[in-house]
C-alpha cells in the first residue's frame, strides 16, 4: 500500500511540473504582449485545473463515484474568469484572444491532470502555432479581407472629412461611419472598414502623410 501511495505522489509531482512548464510558456507569451492575464494568471489557471482534475479522479476512485465530477465544473467555471479580461473600448472589443488562451490553458491543465500528456502537448503546440502564425497567415493568404475599426481625429472641417472619406473609399472594399463625436474643436470618427490585407499598408501610408489628421488608430 505504501508503494502505491508513493507512486501516485510521484505521478502527481510530475503532473504539477509538466503543467507548470506549459502554463509558464503560455503565460510568457501573454506577458510579453502586456495583456491583462499574463504569466502568473495563465500559470495558476493551468496548475489549478491540473489539481482539480487530480483530486476529481482520486476522490472518484476512493468513493467509487464519477471520476470527472469535480473536473467538469472547470469548463463552466473558467468562463467567468475569461469574461473578466474581455472589455469594450469605444466601438472595439479587446481581450478575446487572452480569454481563449485562459480557456485552452485550463483544458491543457485538465489533460495533464488525467495523464493525457500527448494530448496536452499537441494542443499546447497548436495553440502557440496559431497565436504566432495567425498574423502571418492573415497577411499572406490570397487576397484576404479583414474588418477593422478606424478611429480618426481632425479639425472641424467638412472638406477634410470629405477628402478623408474619399481616399478611404478608394482604398477599402467598403466602409461606414459607426460613431462620430466632438472633442472641443476636433471631430472624432469611428469608421468600420472592410479592407484587403495587402491594402492596409497603403491606407496607413495615406493616414501618416495626411497632415490634417491629429490622430488615428486601428
Amino acid at each position: 500500500m505504501d508503494t502505491i501511495v508513493w507512486n501516485w505522489d510521484s505521478i502527481d509531482v510530475f503532473k504539477a511540473l509538466f503543467s507548470l512548464v506549459l502554463g509558464v510558456i503560455l503565460g510568457l507569451e501573454r506577458e510579453m504582449k502586456d495583456k491583462a492575464a499574463g504569466l502568473r494568471t495563465i500559470t495558476i489557471i493551468s496548475l489549478g485545473s491540473t489539481l482539480f482534475t487530480i483530486m476529481s479522479y482520486k476522490i472518484g476512485i476512493a468513493t467509487e463515484t464519477e471520476t470527472t465530477r469535480i473536473a467538469s465544473y472547470i469548463v463552466s467555471g473558467i468562463g467567468f474568469l475569461g469574461a473578466g479580461v474581455i472589455f469594450k473600448d469605444e466601438v472595439s472589443i479587446n481581450g478575446l484572444t487572452t480569454a481563449s488562451i485562459i480557456w485552452v490553458a485550463a483544458a491543457i491543465g485538465m489533460s495533464v491532470g488525467f495523464g493525457q500528456y500527448g494530448s496536452a502537448l499537441i494542443f499546447f503546440g497548436a495553440t502557440l502555432l496559431i497565436i504566432h502564425a495567425g498574423n502571418w497567415l492573415n497577411k499572406n493568404l490570397p487576397s484576404p479581407t479583414t474588418h477593422k475599426i478606424l478611429e480618426v481625429k481632425f479639425e472641424k472641417n467638412q472638406r477634410l472629412q470629405e477628402e478623408l472619406l474619399y481616399h478611404i473609399q478608394n482604398i477599402c472594399e467598403s466602409w461606414y461611419i459607426k460613431h462620430r463625436m466632438k472633442e472641443g474643436e476636433m471631430f472624432v470618427l469611428f469608421i468600420e472598414i472592410k479592407i484587403k490585407t495587402k491594402n492596409q499598408k497603403q491606407l496607413v501610408k495615406y493616414l501618416l502623410q495626411n497632415d490634417n489628421l491629429k490622430y488615428f488608430k486601428f
